[in-house]
């Protein structure tokens, strides 16, 4: 990367930094505070929606990508287009609480762009209507795992950091753009709180992890199984506690405290150790991504079965050990 490049990265950077500075004194003035209770894991009231400035960051990372790549506009807009709704109905629910029906049906509509957009580059209908269901399906998981100090943000870097090992070199601007508007709400975070993401973050999050999955799958040669290793450490726990939830009878799409991030911190470990044990643990994950990138592609999707079934393992394991 040219020194351009950098500069426009540590600028992005300083820009979601100053966002979240802020977004936390609007909060504060609005009194739009979390605050502690059974189904939290902090303990002191806390301002939320710092994740406005993400999603700010982002948005200026494809102005100026549409500006230096005029003929991918109409992409670069559709993809902005669907971020602008996963926030925007994630703001409105960090000031006035939605129904899980409404929330749905914008998470649907940004998905559906997005799964547009991967038709409209490579003309799979599979891939677009995986592109779809995995949109959905992301937002939500990182909605729902964003429970304490710098979970949900870590996750999402190292993610973009494990899609970027695997993209072409000119590809992976989108990935570093998510990882430096992610390092400047960071410090806000973690490894003490003064303000959260808020829907408007969480959210967003998820889609843009959903955007770089969709990215891989059209510039890549790579199986879609191989591409999910990278995110397993949120979609192991969050799939598996939203089955238990299910079978259990409970109603799944309700606040809780049952993932296992939540009932770690429970027992009383810190957040930073409970978020650094999830980073370690996604680190393995996206090198054993990039080790199956050199296999075939039934060596990949076996490689990708046998992490999910090991990790699945270990998750029931340690989940079990917890009670």
């Amino acid at each position: 990367m040219q020194l351009a490049g950098w500069a426009l990265l540590a600028a992005l950077a300083t820009f979601s930094a100053v966002g979240t500075w802020l977004s936390r004194r609007y909060a504060l003035k609005r009194k739009l505070m979390d605050a502690p209770g059974e189904r939290r894991s902090h303990t002191v009231a806390t301002p939320r929606g710092g994740g406005v400035a993400i999603v700010a960051t982002v948005l200026a990372g494809c102005a100026y990508a549409a500006a230096l790549w005029p003929q991918q506009g109409m992409a670069i807009a559709a993809f902005a287009a669907g971020l602008a709704l996963v926030a925007g109905i994630g703001w409105w629910d960090d000031h006035r609480p939605l129904s899980a029906a409404l929330r749905l049906l914008v998470h649907a509509l940004a998905a559906t762009l997005l799964a547009g957009l991967v038709y409209e580059l490579n003309q799979n209908a599979w891939l677009a209507a995986l592109t779809w269901l995995a949109t959905i399906s992301l937002i939500n998981i990182w909605n729902f795992m964003d429970g304490i100090n710098g979970l949900a943000t870590s996750q999402a870097m190292l993610v973009a950091l494990g899609f970027a090992v695997l993209l072409p070199a000119p590809l992976r601007w989108p990935c570093w753009v998510l990882i430096v508007a992610c390092a400047g709400f960071l410090p806000f975070n973690y490894p003490r709180a003064r303000i959260f993401l808020g829907d408007v973050g969480s959210g967003a999050l998820g889609y843009l992890v959903a955007a770089l999955f969709a990215l891989c799958n059209v510039a890549t040669g790579l199986t879609p199984w191989l591409l999910l290793i990278p995110i397993s450490a949120f979609a192991i726990d969050a799939g598996f506690t939203l089955l238990s939830r299910m079978l259990a009878g409970e109603r799944w799409w309700q606040p809780h405290a049952q993932h296992f991030y939540q009932r770690w911190v429970h027992t009383g470990r810190s957040h930073t150790v409970v978020t650094f044990a999830y980073a370690l643990f996604s680190i393995v994950a996206i090198t054993i991504a990039w080790f199956g990138g050199t296999l075939r592609t039934g060596g990949q999707v076996g490689l990708a079965f046998a992490w999910y079934l090991s990790a699945s393992a270990l998750w029931l394991t340690l989940r079990k050990g917890l009670r």
